[in-house]
């Protein structure tokens, strides 16, 4: 694994999957400036590479995030600068959540015991979400003087409907991992110490598929529910279109009528 930045996440490639990590562990990975200016120059630098085709988002230790840093924020806040660091730490995670949310490739995030608040909201934006059993997943934010504004109120009642998440951003109480599962908002539950393993190995299916239908499929699923539906399909068919004359819809189809494994190259 390569640091990036001031060290606060790393970087390991494998194959066509980039693990992104969260590298603080003695804070259990709390977010402050420094981290989310390292997550977000990870995730550019591994999307400028075009080997890539999937993305874990990892936390280092036995937690995967605890939100924002709470010393930092209340330690601001004693010297007066608690709206300049709240706008200032709000814009990058919303940058993060953005590049996230706009990559050409998948993301799978592995959420081990905790991912409250911040957390919870750096999830949202990925494809895939694996959890602990004994994950505490949720926004809290009411319960602080405030509210979930990196994205909650708009992400998640497309997610899970309106009145589910009415509920929890409005009581700011944890949702159960088995809860998250059955309303659609977490895609897998596991044993704390297989949330690792496991979205690497979602990562690396998904890796196997092909990089511009991956692309492609991801612009088509993020707008479904921003368009009217006669808008949506015509941007559907436009999208499948720009893929008839690759080479990797020529691989795809020809590797299925040979019986044998394709071999995409993203062109």
């Amino acid at each position: 694994m390569r640091e990036i930045g001031t060290g606060n996440v790393l970087v390991d490639v494998d194959g066509h999957r980039a693990d992104v990590v969260l590298n603080r562990p003695e804070k259990r990975n709390a977010m402050n400036e420094d981290v989310l200016r390292d997550l977000k120059r990870a995730f550019e630098e591994v999307l400028a590479d075009d080997s890539i085709r999937a993305i874990a988002l990892l936390g280092k230790g036995p937690v995967f995030c605890a939100g924002m840093d709470l010393e930092m924020m209340l330690e601001r806040g004693e010297q007066g600068g608690e709206q300049e660091i709240q706008s200032s730490t709000g814009n990058l995670l919303g940058e993060v959540i953005k590049t996230i949310d706009t990559a050409r490739v998948p993301t799978v995030v592995g959420i081990k015991r905790a991912a409250p608040a911040g957390a919870f909201e750096l999830s949202l934006p990925a494809d895939f979400r694996v959890i602990s059993t004994d994950a505490k997943y949720g926004v809290i934010e009411v319960q602080l003087g405030t509210f979930p504004h990196g994205g909650a109120t708009q992400r998640l009642p497309r997610l899970i409907g309106l009145a589910k998440a009415k509920e929890l951003v409005l009581s700011g109480d944890f949702i159960d991992p088995e809860t998250a599962e059955q309303v659609g908002l977490v895609n897998e539950v596991c044993e704390p110490e297989a949330v690792d393993s496991r979205t690497r190995e979602l990562a690396d299916e998904l890796a196997e598929n092909a990089p511009l239908g991956l692309e492609n499929a991801r612009k088509a699923l993020n707008a479904a529910l921003e368009m009217p539906l006669d808008e949506g399909l015509a941007y559907e068919r436009a999208l499948g279109n720009q893929l008839d004359d690759t080479h990797d819809y020529t691989e795809g189809f020809s590797a299925r009528l040979e019986d044998r494994k394709p071999e995409f190259e993203g062109r």
